[in-house]
């Protein structure tokens, strides 16, 4: 390998001024592994990262690219072997250190994630970030006691990367999912992917009242801010929320009760810092019982690198519905 693609952001920290590069071997960071890339996907924190409209990437010269997807190239782990196929999400990967918007990267290896049985390279990055942080959803609430017998689990921002899983994984898991989405287009979709019913977040019914009619046994939260305040009086007893988004608001103004007199939980899903054991866990499920019958059905849009500026700016303006995928190596790599 002497010089190979990337996109990246230069030193001046302007994202701005970012854009497809040829880099060497020399541009990249220490690791135990390098890995050459085959898919990466668009995920709401790379757009962020890729327009500037939130402060994502910690250090600079960088390459964006939180998910990356590909074949293992060199390796000095005896646990990670050359020619292993090969995923990472998260683990500071295109905040802090190089991502996967670029042929190859070079990452620590007990970042390595092994490709599961179950998916292909391409149809592991059509999951990405979004599909992992679907699958720890579910997984920490069955943890905490959900079950499909409960009743109802509400998912909002559901027309987006991981609202879409989330109503394809609970539905399949037996749950009957209530999607909520703006989008007044995404409804066959989010009912394709097994939704019983498609609500707006107007049509939702948001409560002001400490505690009111419960109405969802769980929900799946991609928005946070006034919507997700507005559902926590409405959930069951020991019902369990995952809070997962931001889009609408850092900022929850609500009251002890759902806690305290109905024992709801409240679940941070994480999936950046997720511990390894876990997040092994959770691909190896994805791969096997909790996979998708048709991972590659979420994606929606597909880019190369230098198409991911666009891409960027279409998901934040909410023109995206489902994932992004972006062919890096494609499968020649793989």
């Amino acid at each position: 390998m002497q010089e190979f693609t990337a996109w990246r952001v230069p030193e001046s920290g302007r994202e701005d001024q970012g854009g497809v590069v040829t880099l060497g071997a020399a541009d990249l960071p220490a690791g135990d592994v390098l890995v050459r890339v085959a898919y990466s996907s668009v995920n709401y924190k790379d757009a962020l990262a890729l327009t500037g409209q939130g402060k994502i990437l910690r250090r600079f010269p960088i390459t964006p690219g939180i998910d990356a997807a590909g074949v293992v190239v060199e390796s000095d782990s005896d646990d990670v072997k050359v020619g292993a196929q090969v995923l990472i999400t998260g683990c500071g990967l295109g905040e802090v250190h190089d991502g996967g918007f670029a042929e190859y990267v070079r990452i620590p290896a007990d970042w390595v994630v092994p490709l599961p049985g179950g998916l292909t390279p391409r149809q592991a990055m059509a999951l990405g970030t979004a599909g992992f942080t679907a699958a720890l959803a579910l997984i920490r609430m069955e943890a905490a006691g959900q079950t499909p017998a409960l009743g109802d689990v509400l998912v909002t921002g559901a027309s987006g990367g991981v609202g879409s899983i989330a109503v394809d994984l609970f539905s399949n898991a037996g749950y009957r999912v209530v999607a909520v989405s703006g989008k007044k287009d995404a409804a066959s979709y989010l009912h394709a992917l097994g939704a019983a019913e498609v609500v707006s977040p107007e049509a939702i019914g948001l409560s002001e009242r400490p505690l009111d009619r419960a109405r969802f046994a769980g929900v799946v939260d991609n928005v946070g801010g006034p919507l997700l305040a507005g559902l926590l009086p409405q959930v069951e007893e020991y019902g369990n929320v995952a809070s997962i988004g931001l889009a609408g608001g850092v900022k929850l103004e609500t009251t002890v009760m759902p806690w305290i007199l109905r024992g709801v939980s409240m679940l941070g899903i994480s999936s950046a810092n997720c511990p390894r054991p876990l997040r092994l866990e959770s691909w190896r499920r994805l791969g096997e019982d909790l996979r998708p019958q048709d991972p590659e059905g979420f994606v929606t849009r597909e880019v190369e690198l230098d198409g991911l500026r666009d891409a960027a700016e279409a998901m934040l303006a909410r023109q995206v519905t489902g994932r992004t995928l972006v062919r890096v190596g494609g499968d020649a790599v793989a």
